[in-house]
């Protein structure tokens, strides 16, 4: 069941996936920031960071899941019962990149959990400055 979950990820960065974030998140889906202290509840406050870190990481979604215009990638994948762990590399303005989404799937095959951890430290101030840019103005434009 978890390798169908994932696949469901993957086709949605891919841009694959019709339903979008609507159709793979829980109504009651917890989102960890690596940039925020406080776990981000519901549907749509996870979707607003997940596009805004779509957007931070940038380029058009291509079929091998990278991103065009950009060089973000997962390299690594971990699965396990509901759980999946899916290593990252990207760089933004010539700094490097490597993080993990934790992701938590219910018995219904929705993401009820995802976390992002990022490494290193000059990688998480640069994802906050980019990441605070996205926000604040999906937050002016109420684009979700």
């Amino acid at each position: 069941m978890i390798r169908e979950n994932i696949k469901k990820w993957h086709d949605h960065i891919k841009g694959e996936f019709p339903g979008g974030l609507d159709e793979l998140l829980a109504d009651d889906v917890i989102f960890y920031s690596p940039i925020v202290f406080s776990p981000q509840n519901g549907k749509e406050l996870t979707t607003l960071y997940l596009m805004a870190a779509g957007n931070t990481f940038g380029g058009d979604k291509a079929k091998d899941g990278t991103l065009e215009g950009s060089s973000f990638k997962y390299t690594k994948e971990i699965l396990e019962g509901n759980q999946a762990m899916l290593e990252f590399e990207t760089q933004i303005d010539g700094k490097y990149i490597n993080g993990v989404d934790i992701i938590t799937f219910n018995e219904s095959g929705k993401i009820s959990e995802f976390k992002v951890m990022i490494r290193p430290l000059q990688a998480v101030q640069i994802i906050h400055e980019q990441m605070q840019k996205m926000l604040t103005q999906y937050k002016n434009n109420e684009q979700i």
